[in-house]
């Protein structure tokens, strides 16, 4: 996924329907010249719903997509006819995606499955016939309601990405290199900072039929709580990550400081991040002779199940899917 096409944040314009106006009419025919009230509901204005579509994996088809404007409701007609209901309009948008208010940016709802259909934007209700109004004092009411507006509302679209496996870790702690390893995903891998600026994901064959989808994000700097480097861009796409994946390469001048920054950084964004399951990655592992990482392991922060892997030389990395496996399978 280059970084030209992911689009996780979108700000819209939703303009539901008006609704139809109701008819005052009354029934006439060959015979009947003065009958009663047979005046039609006019037909509801048109909705603007978001469905979840898990073939898409960014906001990129709204960016230039300002405004969504529903159809408006038909108006009634006689014979007790109500009128058609106005076009609803449909915005396909990715697993993960947040809804907030563009007002106050209240979040609202969250689309987490395929298929899954909320109203954004409620249509205007189409007005009442006169039909309703008769009563044994008015029995030729000439009064019909007229349809309800639509609505204009402004809704923030915010996408966080949805993996089984989030990686977290400073720039160049190869995460792109371990994602391209293990997945087919062919993330941009180079030697310098920020390397990713979007979300990759990948699909991880696991022993024969299993899989399970892992995210590269974008690298930690510290700070990035506060919103320095990619910030906040960042830290709310491992909010939907099931286990988060610490990885610290083993040239690191201290491992252990470099994941309680890690760890204090995401925690600080969001506490609730401290209560998934987590592992730790000693990566580039395969420049360790054995008495260096017997010093490394004595240094390991405490709670934290702990794995050397190298990408490159393909250490580990079976042993890595097996302890992944271990945390998210629901079997």
């Amino acid at each position: 996924m280059s970084k030209s096409n992911f689009i996780d944040y979108v700000k819209i314009c939703c303009r539901s329907g008006k609704g139809g106006a109701g008819s005052s009419h009354f029934y006439r025919d060959k015979i009947t010249a003065k009958g009663g009230p047979d005046g039609g509901d006019g037909g509801r204005g048109g909705h603007v719903i978001l469905r979840g579509n898990s073939q898409l994996w960014t906001l990129l088809h709204l960016k230039f997509q300002r405004h969504v404007i529903a159809g408006h409701g038909d108006v009634g007609r006689g014979q007790h006819q109500t009128g058609s209901e106005g076009e609803d309009k449909i915005i396909e948008v990715p697993l993960g995606t947040l809804v907030k208010d563009g007002e106050t940016e209240k979040v609202l709802f969250e689309i987490t499955e395929d298929g899954q259909e909320v109203i954004l934007t409620k249509g205007g209700k189409g007005g009442r016939g006169n039909d309703h109004f008769k009563s044994s004092t008015n029995q030729a009411p000439r009064y019909s309601q007229p349809g309800q507006p639509g609505k204009e509302e402004w809704k923030i679209l915010e996408l966080k990405v949805l993996a089984d496996v989030g990686l977290v870790g400073f720039p160049n702690a190869g995460k792109s290199t371990l994602l391209s390893v293990v997945s087919a995903a062919k993330p941009e891998i180079a030697d310098y900072p920020f390397t990713t600026l979007v979300p990759n994901l990948g699909i991880v064959k696991y022993r024969g039929h299993k899989s399970f989808v892992m995210a590269d994000i974008p690298g930690i700097i510290e700070g990035a709580n506060e919103g320095k480097g990619l910030g906040h861009r960042f830290l709310r796409h491992i909010e939907r990550n099931a286990l988060l994946l610490f990885m610290v390469p083993a040239d690191s001048d201290d491992i252990k400081k470099e994941f309680d920054i890690l760890m204090h950084e995401v925690g600080t964004y969001n506490p609730e991040l401290l209560d998934k399951d987590r592992v730790l990655a000693i990566t580039k592992s395969d420049m360790l002779d054995e008495e260096l990482t017997e010093e490394i392991k004595a240094e390991l922060p405490k709670g934290i199940e702990t794995i050397f892997i190298s990408s490159v030389a393909q250490q580990g990395i079976t042993e890595l899917k097996d302890l992944l496996w271990k945390y998210i399978s629901v079997e």
